[in-house]
């Protein structure tokens, strides 16, 4: 929105700093962190009085969650999405597709964690929404999203899978492209949920993931860089680094209150909407291997699930004394903060990989 106050600049007067996305992204980032700052503990009241139990907790979990994590309230990605989407309409292109693809997807699977985290407080029992419902809802979310980014990304890339490190490797994969980004997007919300189950863990390698990206969004949407690296343009993506700094921004507000010991969860309200948000951008981008780089936390996270219950109903035997593997870490008596700690140091790591694969090429 205030990007069109450029139209009232002669070139040199401070109406003339809209024109750039660096400076709309600090606009971004800052208005989601105060916002997150003035409306984190309202909310968390709101929630506490709404609420009641709080987050209910699973009984077959870790044991000390029965004490350490009772009667607090879930939902507390209703502060980021508010953050985020106040300040991305405030400082992006409004006139943007790629913009609005990635608000359309965040929001959309805000609404399924939403209805998710809903259920389990007014029933107090930790199965929420059908898994099966969970997944048809969000497929249809990423099949129409797909659908929009082939539209939006340009005719020499509709349709194609782009591999990092092979500066001209392409895949065309045509309308395959529909299913494969909607296995993406949908493997990237259900990783994040997956990787949420202590204060702290999922919202900084988020965030760590969303920098990693917004700095792709912006390499990629500017002819100058993407000639030097070699990598494909996809005019329009700088963009989406507006709504990422945003995210940020919303994240660490968030992250304020949810540091140990947490005085909110996100719930799936979060951990859905953002996991989302970050497949959608993969995807707008041409970037969704390198996803599963810079994303390899959650991956790791969603695979141990995977393995965890595929053995088990082979062997009646398990890998990982419980899953998702945070959680086994925990029955292998690490402390909470060592676990988050170190996760974050192995998405920090991650991430850097994931940015050198626009050089080697």
């Amino acid at each position: 929105m205030l990007y069109f106050l450029k139209f009232l600049s002669d070139g040199g007067d401070v109406f003339n700093l809209f024109n750039y996305i660096t400076f709309r992204a600090g606009g971004a980032f800052l208005t989601a962190l105060i916002f997150g700052f003035l409306f984190g503990r309202p909310l968390i009241n709101f929630l506490k009085l709404k609420q009641k139990k709080g987050q209910p907790i699973r009984a077959d979990g870790p044991e000390s969650h029965l004490v350490t994590k009772a009667g607090t309230p879930t939902m507390g990605g209703l502060l980021i999405l508010s953050a985020l989407v106040i300040s991305t309409l405030l400082w992006a292109r409004l006139d943007n597709g790629f913009v609005w693809l990635v608000l359309f997807v965040t929001l959309a699977f805000g609404l399924i964690g939403f209805a998710d985290d809903y259920s389990k407080v007014t029933k107090q029992n930790v199965a929420g929404l059908s898994g099966k419902v969970r997944l048809a809802i969000g497929f249809v979310i990423a099949a129409l999203a797909a659908i929009w980014a082939m539209y939006l990304h340009p005719e020499t890339l509709t349709g194609q899978l782009a591999f990092p490190v092979f500066k001209d490797a392409l895949l065309d994969l045509g309308v395959l492209f529909i299913p494969f980004a909607m296995i993406v997007i949908v493997g990237a919300a259900n990783a994040v949920n997956m990787t949420d189950g202590l204060d702290g863990l999922a919202i900084m390698p988020v965030m760590i993931a969303g920098g990693s990206f917004g700095i792709i969004a912006y390499v990629v949407g500017r002819t100058d860089f993407t000639e030097y690296l070699e990598v494909h343009y996809v005019p329009g993506t700088g963009e989406i680094a507006i709504f990422i700094a945003a995210l940020i921004g919303g994240g660490l507000g968030f992250l304020w209150y949810n540091a140990p010991p947490a005085a909110v969860f996100m719930g799936d309200t979060g951990s859905l909407s953002l996991g989302g948000a970050l497949g959608a951008i993969a995807v707008a981008t041409k970037h969704e291997i390198v996803l599963a780089i810079i994303g390899g936390l959650f991956v790791v996270e969603a695979l141990s699930v995977i393995v965890q219950v595929a053995y088990y109903k082979r062997t009646k035997k398990r890998i990982f004394l419980m899953a998702p593997i945070h959680h086994h870490f925990e029955k292998k008596g690490w402390g909470e903060a060592q676990i988050v700690i170190r996760f974050w140091i192995i998405s920090v790591i991650l991430a850097l990989i994931g940015l050198a694969t626009l050089k080697l090429r």
